[in-house]
């Protein structure tokens, strides 16, 4: 019987989705896609060449950004990711995981060199 199998990344990193993998250690965001600043800053990283792009050509899900200014477009939801960066910083109301994330603006993230 030929079957899928499950991908199961070492520990200390999250499977992004396709099959890229990404160190949780250096992961400073997740962010949820849609707002104009955001597309601004999507926009900005791929003219400096920071745009890493994992979606398959899939709709864009997540936003991740790194801890060396890199920022990762990913079609898995951010509460996904969440859960398998292990669930840290997520309360549970029912089935749907809440993060407990204090959110930053983008401009504080653009003070930061993010």
């Amino acid at each position: 019987m030929k079957g899928k199998e499950k991908f199961v990344p070492e520990k200390g990193y999250i499977h992004i989705g396709y099959g890229h993998l990404v160190a949780a250690a250096q992961v400073v965001a997740i962010l949820v896609p849609g707002s104009s600043p955001l597309k601004k800053f999507r926009e900005r990283a791929a003219a400096e060449a920071r745009l890493v792009d994992t979606t398959g050509k899939h709709k864009t899900r997540a936003i991740i950004i790194t801890d060396s200014n890199h920022v990762i477009l990913s079609a898995v939801t951010p509460e996904t990711l969440w859960q398998r960066a292990g669930g840290a910083g997520l309360r549970t109301t029912g089935e749907t995981p809440v993060p407990l994330i204090s959110y930053t603006t983008l401009k504080d993230l653009e003070r930061e060199g993010a």
